[in-house]
């Protein structure tokens, strides 16, 4: 009997994504944020992003295809790149007016976040936020104080269950991160979507040492690459003073920037490392994966990632993961099948795993081996058609109201 193949039915969409995060800052909600967005213009949808502009007046253009609004803002006074719009109530509203979009996609719950959630009532547009946050984003040292950090975590809860329960609908990356939100009070309707990745994108291939070459990384030793922002709540202070304890004489990869580069240099050389750490900055797209195919292992110390993008698309390369037992990273790297869990903060156990890995070329392999089969469940285009079934039920329960 022949395969009858069924075409999915495609409507236009109209989606309007608010976000105090977006590119040029770096890190995990920026990207995806573009990325959602400019995927969701090449399925055919019309999209609008509202966001900080980093110059003196507000801007509109196309990037992408996708029409992005940036409002004057100021630097957030105790968090670099993180940006305080100046209430721009009046341009928002006339931008939702003119745009008529069928959904509004919130994607952080703080200044753009709230002007949205205020204005979506005026114009009954339903309102779905997708929750990337927690305490430790916020603030590493209220959250780690040995007196204000329950309450500091108490409040920031508070904060976002409130946030979320006033908008139509939750989601979050990962399980439990969306448990955190329920256990603490979250009465909106929600759904785990993760932030998927391209798996035509990023996949496994011959070791490529002109990359190594051209970014000044050594071909005589093991590679360890750490991707993420360079901040406090990633404690790559744990990943440096593991590279201390180890046995291998592997060197790191450090790619991105971030507040704490500073300290993280200044650390460097008080553990005279220097000769194992390189500090590769913001690396080009075109780099990334050649980086990652030269790569032996990536290691993510992070207490702070609901879902990291850096290591999904690392696993879709086809490498092994050492990674802090935190959060939601154990939803991806399952322990002793395609890397290691350690204890977050313990750099003794990372540095342990880090020998085991680089000593074992099979082990590698068949670690690296497990990450493609478990990253198959995170594909982009089945994360979309999520999003584009969430969108078109919103929209219709609105329209029918």
């Amino acid at each position: 009997m022949p395969v009858l193949l069924v075409e999915r039915a495609v409507v236009v969409i109209r989606i309007m994504f608010v976000s105090d995060q977006y590119p040029p800052m770096i890190g995990g909600v920026p990207q995806l944020t573009r990325g959602l967005a400019s995927d969701l213009v090449k399925r055919g949808h019309q999209v609008w992003v509202i966001a900080p502009n980093y110059g003196v007046r507000d801007s509109q253009r196309v990037e992408q295809g996708v029409h992005v609004s940036r409002f004057t803002s100021i630097e957030w006074p105790t968090y670099r790149e993180q940006r305080i719009p100046f209430l721009p109530f009046t341009p928002v509203y006339s931008l939702l007016k003119e745009c008529d979009p069928d959904v509004i996609h919130i994607q952080s719950p703080v200044v753009l976040g709230n002007i949205a959630l205020i204005l979506a009532g005026h114009f009954a547009k339903p309102i779905v936020v997708t929750n990337h946050y927690l305490p430790i984003n916020m603030s590493r040292s209220l959250t780690k104080h040995p007196v204000f950090s329950k309450p500091f975590s108490t409040i920031t809860y508070s904060y976002l269950v409130h946030f979320y329960n006033r908008c139509d609908f939750v989601t979050s990356p990962t399980r439990i991160a969306l448990d955190l939100l329920i256990e603490r009070g979250l009465r909106s309707p929600s759904q785990v979507i993760s932030n998927g990745i391209d798996l035509n994108r990023y996949v496994p291939g011959p070791r490529q040492p002109e990359v190594l070459r051209r970014l000044g990384l050594p071909e005589d030793r093991p590679l360890i690459l750490h991707l993420n922002r360079l901040s406090r709540e990633k404690r790559i202070d744990v990943l440096l003073h593991a590279v201390a304890r180890m046995r291998m004489p592997a060197h790191v990869a450090l790619v991105s920037t971030g507040p704490a580069e500073a300290e993280l240099r200044a650390l460097v050389q008080k553990l005279d490392i220097e000769e194992h750490i390189s500090f590769l900055g913001y690396i080009h797209d075109s780099d990334l994966v050649p980086l990652r195919r030269s790569t032996h292992l990536f290691a993510i110390p992070s207490e702070a990632d609901l879902q990291s993008m850096a290591m999904m698309e690392d696993m879709v390369c086809g490498l092994p993961i050492v990674a802090a037992n935190s959060y939601a990273l154990p939803e991806q790297v399952h322990h002793e099948r395609n890397g290691f869990l350690f204890t977050p903060g313990d750099s003794e156990e990372l540095a342990t795993r880090l020998d085991q890995l680089l000593e074992d070329e099979e082990l590698r392999t068949r670690m690296g081996q497990e990450s493609l089969e478990i990253i198959t469940d995170h594909d982009r285009t089945k994360v979309l058609e999520q999003w584009e079934d969430l969108y078109q039920r919103l929209a219709r329960v609105t329209a029918n109201t």
